[in-house]
């Protein structure tokens, strides 16, 4: 009996170590290839990431934070795309008055991707302006690169999206936002900006 139990024990340790390397991201722009660990991020009370991202577009900047503790799997893979500069030059490839505005597609048609798909981390967070999720296909787990931006309130969102992030600044940019506008830039800020 104490064989098993020291068996499970040391099988819950292997695999905790081996889960905490899955969410360290690839600091591209650092040239010792530093690599983040997200979990480590600091977080504030609403559990939004001092790191954000500013995305450029045609109408002005949207600033943004991250859920990486709702959603860490995701915020680390936008993360990446981001910091790989694959979002750039990319357009609004679906937008919708009072609901939400959606990138993410290179092809710009709505079935295009990245090629990794991303195993839904549905969450208690709920859709109000500015929430960003992850639009995926029937199957929960066919998230890819294509993001959201609700444009208000979508209760009937909640809990079928993965949401990844909150719009911190630019909100009043959003509802000017059109389809086949294109996104200039995104990028990463991952210094702490928080007071102290």
């Amino acid at each position: 009996m104490k064989t098993i139990k020291l068996f499970l024990f040391v099988s819950l340790i292997a695999l905790a170590g081996c889960n905490r390397n899955s969410h360290k991201i690839e600091v591209i722009a650092n040239p010792n290839g530093e690599e983040i660990d997200i979990e480590k991020l600091k977080t504030d009370i609403g559990g939004l990431s001092t790191a954000s991202a500013t995305m450029k577009t045609v109408h002005g900047d949207i600033v943004f934070r991250f859920y990486t503790k709702a959603a860490p799997r995701t915020s680390a893979r936008v993360m990446q795309l981001i910091q790989s500069k694959f979002y750039d030059g990319l357009i609004i490839h679906r937008a919708i008055p009072n609901f939400i505005i959606q990138t993410g597609d290179p092809t710009g048609t709505g079935t295009g991707g990245s090629g990794q798909k991303l195993k839904a981390e549905f969450n208690e967070l709920q859709h109000i302006k500015g929430t960003m999720g992850m639009a995926h296909g029937i199957d929960n787990d066919s998230a890819d690169s294509q993001f959201y931006i609700s444009l208000t309130t979508l209760p009937h969102l909640d809990g079928k999206n993965t949401v990844f992030g909150q719009v911190v600044d630019g909100l009043d940019i959003l509802p000017k936002l059109s389809k086949g506008d294109r996104i200039i830039s995104i990028t990463l800020n991952l210094k702490d900006t928080s007071a102290n």
